[in-house]
């Protein structure tokens, strides 16, 4: 009875996921500074995350934030200033030693907490992704769903997108992929931290609408 809403859910979540933004540029670095591991973490992270604004969309704080201009702020400067944070981090970054390209196969150890947490908060204060959820819980699908329908859409929204995420990490953390970033891998990062800094500087000019 709703196969035909939930394609519709699904269809738009895929154009969402699929187009490049902080939890991709997050996933990318962390798989290919820290391996596969960590890069599913970090997968893992942002898709935990989805639980989150699927939780307040269907209780409504969602259109709370989204008609408060403070929370909404409040909202859109933590994350900015989280990308701001982590892309100056990134351009930090320093030449590895001669013996980096050797040392490709054993990635620099980073703690599944630590890159599940990097994904979570990416996602999670991103003030685009409550007005997507919002948007979809309330222009898309229809307020009349059971409350239990409109949760599995939930589920299956955060699940579709950990799994995507993954699929991106293992890309990204293959040796080949890892082995050619070895050698000018201070360069990759330097140019993740601009494109996070690009990215949390224009998290943060953007307006309530």
């Amino acid at each position: 009875m709703y196969w035909a809403e939930f394609l519709t859910v699904a269809f738009i979540h895929l154009l969402a996921v699929a187009s490049p933004g902080p939890d991709f540029a997050v996933v990318v670095r962390e798989s290919v500074t820290h391996g596969r591991r960590a890069g599913t973490w970090t997968a893992l992270g942002v898709g935990s995350a989805i639980f989150l604004h699927v939780t307040y969309s269907l209780l409504g704080i969602g259109l709370i934030v989204s008609q408060s201009i403070v929370l909404f702020n409040a909202l859109k400067w933590l994350a900015a200033a989280y990308l701001l944070y982590i892309g100056f981090k990134a351009l930090r970054a320093r030449p590895a030693g001669p013996a980096a390209a050797e040392a490709v196969t054993e990635p620099v150890q980073r703690s599944a907490r630590g890159a599940y947490v990097a994904g979570f908060v990416t996602n999670g204060l991103n003030p685009k992704a409550t007005l997507f959820f919002l948007s979809l819980f309330t222009v898309v699908i229809n307020p009349h769903t059971p409350l239990l329908v409109q949760a599995g859409y939930g589920v299956y929204l955060a699940c579709a997108t950990a799994a995507w995420f993954c699929l991106v990490a293992l890309l990204f953390s293959q040796q080949r992929v890892r082995a050619g970033f070895a050698r000018m891998g201070h360069w990759f990062d330097r140019a993740m931290g601009v494109v996070l800094i690009g990215l949390g500087i224009k998290l943060a000019f953007t307006e309530l609408r």
